[in-house]
């Protein structure tokens, strides 16, 4: 599956600094507002310590790492969600990415211009999460007014909905984010349709200077996430300005495996001489759901799979060992897949 990933924040916090140190980019960090009109894409692997020790014993021909697309999105300001500074055009783009890295400015530097004319990161956050309210909160009203004038919805759906955007509306008017609000499972099934920023998981990415006095404003930006502090990264690899073959990539790292968690996301393995290769997944999901990540055919022809654990191929060096041991796994269609799993997929087409 492929996840895309938006990096937010006011013009000049370090986004397209942090999208080109993700991506190996280099896309113009200039020091003003919207440097960066259209959006920057790029993509970014996930470095997996499993992936290469299973590379070291089957020794493929090919080895390909998941990937997360990245998406430096141009600089939001006050008034976003009525159009200043194109920032209709901006909360669109944010509205195609299934999660957010929040980037959080926290030092002062001369050199370096701030939209607002001072660092004050609480503000700073505040601002970006008002403006996401009001857009979603126009979603809402405009969602309830097209409700209003549907005669193709039967009853039931109809009022689904309403209470739903009803819902919705009255805690974004209390400026409350709406992924910190509990919906039933009908309801979080219901609510996507409608796209809500607020709704989006997101990291707040800290951006700290290489000079420690200039981040003034960290430990408060810090008691103010307290909420969203597993959520909170602050790494070094952005002070020091490293690139992706530093000794920090473990850290970089840190990142991705961030929006893994937040996306509810597992790691599935296909072993081979000519390929071995990892594979995104939403947790707790079938096998016959997972197949279709690979190719939609597999879903179509799906007989069973072959399942081995990652600690037990590990451990046998091979498949015909795993089957020796008695660890080999037929699995059918209702296999809950976990973490790991190495799977080979055995259908009809």
């Amino acid at each position: 599956m492929h996840v895309k990933c938006g990096v937010i924040g006011l013009p000049n916090v370090g986004k397209s600094t942090i999208f080109n140190i993700l991506t190996k980019s280099k896309v113009s960090s200039l020091n003003f507002p919207f440097c960066t009109i259209s959006p920057n894409i790029g993509f970014s692997q996930v470095y997996d310590n499993r992936l290469i020790t299973l590379k070291n014993i089957v020794n493929p021909s090919k080895l390909i790492s998941t990937i997360i697309k990245i998406v430096d999105i141009a600089g939001l300001v006050k008034g976003a969600s009525k159009g200043e500074g194109l920032g209709n055009k901006f909360l669109n783009q944010i509205r195609e990415v299934d999660a957010l890295i929040h980037v959080v400015r926290v030092f002062k530097d001369d050199n370096i211009m701030h939209v607002e004319n001072s660092i004050n990161p609480i503000r700073d956050i505040n601002i970006i999460n008002t403006e996401l309210i009001f857009s979603d909160i126009e979603i809402c009203e405009k969602n309830l007014l097209r409700l209003q004038k549907n005669k193709t919805l039967n009853k039931n759906e109809l009022v689904e909905e309403k209470n739903l955007l009803k819902k919705c509306l009255l805690y974004l008017n209390k400026f409350y984010l709406l992924r910190t609000l509990d919906f039933s499972l009908k309801e979080k099934i219901l609510i996507n349709k409608f796209k809500f920023l607020t709704l989006k998981p997101t990291i707040f990415l800290i951006n700290i200077h290489k000079n420690t006095s200039n981040n003034i404003f960290l430990d408060k930006v810090k008691n103010f996430l307290k909420k969203d502090l597993k959520n909170v990264i602050c790494p070094e690899i952005i002070k020091n300005n490293a690139d992706r073959d530093s000794q920090n990539y473990i850290e970089l790292n840190e990142i991705i495996i961030a929006i893994y968690k937040i996306l509810n996301l597992e790691t599935f393995f296909t072993v081979g001489q000519k390929e071995v290769r990892a594979w995104s997944f939403i947790k707790n999901s079938k096998i016959i759901k997972v197949a279709k990540i690979i190719h939609s055919d597999f879903k179509k022809g799906f007989i069973r799979a072959k399942v081995i654990s990652y600690e037990d191929f590990i451990r046998y060096k091979s498949e015909i060992n795993v089957k020796k041991a008695g660890k080999l796994r037929l699995e059918g269609k209702k296999y809950i897949v976990r973490d790991g799993d190495i799977i080979h997929f055995l259908f009809n087409i």
